[in-house]
């Protein structure tokens, strides 16, 4: 599948890697990819975080998927459904904070493999994406699988990323519009 990847989605891969060693992360995520497709420039996923207003706002993407760890992985739309039950998902938060430290709902766990090796791997979540980009761009007709491909990938995925991503204003729909313009393919 990587001989299909171009230039650009290599770097997005790379840079991924290189987002979960700075962040002292055992493994490479779903969050990783999002980050490094944002810190690239003069790529297909640049022009259209440009065109949804999401270029110049990579910190505050940042912040909002901490924050989503930080509650251990719930969106806002789980918390919403827990408030409709009378959970207060801060409140938990800060209590479980209070007892155990800041963090303590994230995913804090470092495999042992990774630490020792130097080799980071990638999520389940992760893996996901790619594989994912891949049915994205065979949906499209693309020979090639480019950083375009892996944005709508993390556009589609349900979870954590896609709900910060439409948080930003980049559903999979806004995101194909600002790719490719027109009528939106199947993906």
């Amino acid at each position: 599948m990587f001989e299909r990847f171009t230039k650009s989605a290599r770097g997005a891969v790379k840079g991924a890697v290189v987002q979960a060693e700075r962040a002292g992360a055992d493994s490479v995520t779903d969050e990783h990819l999002l980050l490094a497709l944002l810190d690239q420039e003069g790529t297909r996923s640049s022009v259209a975080f440009a065109s949804l207003g999401i270029a110049g706002r990579r910190e505050a993407v940042a912040r909002a998927l901490a924050d989503v760890r930080r509650r251990g992985g719930l969106s806002k739309a789980d918390e919403e459904a827990l408030a409709g039950i009378g959970i207060d998902v801060t409140e938990v938060v800060s209590k479980v904070e209070q007892a155990h430290g800041e963090g303590a709902m994230g995913s804090g766990r470092r495999a042992r493999r990774g630490l020792l090796t130097g080799h980071r791997p990638f999520t389940p979540q992760a893996k996901t994406i790619l594989e994912k980009s891949l049915r994205v761009a065979l949906g499209r007709g693309d020979r090639h699988i480019g950083d375009e491909h892996l944005l709508l990938a993390l556009t589609a995925q349900p979870g954590a990323v896609a709900d910060v991503l439409t948080e930003h204003g980049a559903t999979y729909g806004a995101v194909e519009r600002a790719l490719f313009g027109g009528e939106p393919k199947a993906g």
